[in-house]
């Protein structure tokens, strides 16, 4: 009898443990918001007459929220995650909803956009610091691997985004900027809503259905990044995207429903058996063996639980720093540093696009493509290194976090490069190759924060970290419109040909170059590969 209940309490929280994790997929797709910035940047340029610098500091604004992550680490520590979820679709919402009504009256200044923007990105950090802190708690012996299928959805938000804005709106307004701003307020709140009951922590100890359930989410997940990368690429020769495209999008990003409906499926028959079992009258003897069956396969899960935690704890051996004593450490700055020059310099990169795309002469279109194909390619950035990690698992070994970022900046850098060849495909190629490393890098730096600082104050270390964004977005953006507007001319605010963005784009491969040294001093002096 107790070994029945013991399998049944592990199968029923399964499903369930499982719908949290596609909570936080569903929040973290339509989370990146701030990511279709380039999209409606140049018409937001134009409508309120700003500046290059201007349309800097707004991207820069969104960062700049992030200031003030550490504000949502804290209230995650005091606050149910759900509404730590929902306050941050709630900022957003404020942020992004007030730009819509009052965006073309003449008294809605620049400094009002700026601080609503910055309000919006604060959200962001919420978000994120709810699923997070799920995918860690509900999934601890494979946190890397729910961190990475969580957070790679991030990803695919400006495609999404963009996919939504042609779906819904097919060419009806000229008002791009409307359009997407309604969107940013509206979509995440709408979600947040519908996930907000299963945004908890649910144990479940069942590793066998885990590992199974991660395999089905590896081919869901691969299935939508294809399906992601081949419409960028088909809307290019093709034009507009449709509406069946879109509905084809949404259905995979439903798909992973597939895996807790299944586990529900297996718990129901599991809890009719057990219960035909125990009906049944048989000879004592016969049901003390059988009772005996039943107690070993129930020890023998949660042995190897007990084994997958020991492997992960050997994974992620680290001291307990928390809070601003992590300022004190050496790893803390290399970490800091090397994150700096690469994935919040590809950030600011993916910011600038809808300018770069417009100096090159690219169609508004074409942009949009030019956006969805970064979006694309860094959804699959942040999927891959973890489908590694869950193969590398099993043979009780992963890939230290610094040595997989140190190899992931070289390329980076190599793309900024090839940036200055005037050519579109050239821009194209660059554009996938940043998209891609960038979301990778900055996925991993989830559990890089665990894996050298611990689990216990993540919340609040990880957001003390990611506050380089904020530095790098107003350092590496301003220089890079000053450099944009001495290219313009007559008094214009735009600037034409390759010349525009040149000197940056080899400033920035340099600092890219900076980055993998230090990445790869860090790893050094971790002196661990696996």
């Amino acid at each position: 009898m107790s070994s029945s209940s013991s399998s049944s309490s592990s199968s029923s929280s399964s499903s369930l443990q499982w719908l949290t994790l596609i909570a936080t997929i569903w929040l973290q797709t339509f989370n990146g918001a701030n990511t279709d910035f380039p999209v409606y940047s140049s018409e937001l340029k134009e409508l309120k007459r700003v500046s290059q610098v201007g349309i800097n500091f707004l991207a820069f604004a969104s960062d700049a929220g992030k200031l003030f992550g550490w504000v949502a680490g804290v209230a995650a520590i005091y606050l149910p995650l759900w509404l730590v979820a929902v306050v941050g679709a709630a900022l957003g919402l404020v942020g992004y909803g007030l730009q819509f009504l009052f965006l073309e009256h003449p008294h809605f200044s620049y400094s009002h956009i700026f601080l609503l923007t910055a309000l919006a990105g604060n959200g962001i950090c919420w978000i994120n610091t709810a699923c997070y802190l799920i995918c860690i708690r509900n999934f601890s012996s494979h946190s890397r691997i729910a961190v990475g299928l969580s957070t790679s959805y991030v990803g695919l938000s400006a495609k999404v985004y963009t996919v939504l804005a042609s779906a819904v709106f097919n060419g009806k307004s000229r008002h791009t900027a409307k359009q997407y701003l309604l969107l940013n307020a509206i979509v995440p709140v709408l979600v947040a809503a519908v996930v907000a009951p299963f945004v908890r922590v649910v144990l479940s100890q069942n590793a066998i259905r885990s590992s199974l359930g991660f395999v089905v989410m590896f081919v869901i997940t691969f299935t939508t990044g294809i399906s992601a990368v081949v419409g960028s690429i088909s809307s290019t020769s093709h034009g507009v995207l449709t509406r069946e495209y879109a509905l084809s999008l949404g259905v995979l990003l439903a798909s992973p429903l597939v895996v807790p409906a299944t586990m529900k499926l297996r718990e129901v028959i599991d809890e009719v058996w057990w219960n035909k079992k125990e009906n049944k009258v048989h000879v004592l003897a016969a049901d003390d063996v059988e009772a005996g069956e039943g107690g070993r396969e129930v020890v023998v899960e949660e042995l190897q639980v007990v084994k997958e935690e020991m492997v992960e704890g050997g994974e992620e051996e680290s001291e307990e720093v928390g809070g601003l004593l992590i300022l004190r450490k050496v790893d803390f700055w290399l970490y800091f540093f090397s994150y700096l020059f690469s994935a919040t310099l590809g950030l600011v990169f993916l910011n600038n696009l809808g300018q770069i795309a417009e100096s090159r002469g690219l169609r508004p279109e074409e942009t949009s493509t030019l956006v969805s194909l970064s979006s694309s390619f860094g959804f699959f950035g942040r999927l891959l290194p973890f489908l590694f990690d869950y193969y590398s698992s099993k043979r009780n070994c992963m890939i230290s976090r610094p040595a997989s970022m140190a190899a992931m900046m070289a390329p980076m850098a190599a793309a900024f490069f090839m940036l200055v060849n005037p050519s579109r495909l050239c821009l194209y190629m660059s554009t996938a190759v940043i998209g891609a490393f960038t979301g990778a890098i900055t996925s991993i730096a989830v559990s890089a924060t665990t894996e050298m600082f611990g689990t216990k104050h993540f919340s609040v270390n990880h957001n003390i970290v990611v506050t380089n964004i904020p530095a790098g977005s107003f350092v590496f953006g301003y220089l890079a419109a000053i450099l944009y507007q001495r290219g313009a001319t007559g008094g214009s605010h735009s600037c034409r040909g390759t010349a525009c963005y040149e000197t940056t784009f080899v400033l920035w491969g340099a600092t890219c170059s900076v980055a993998a040294i230090l990445c790869t001093a860090l790893y050094i002096r971790r002196r661990r590969f696996c």
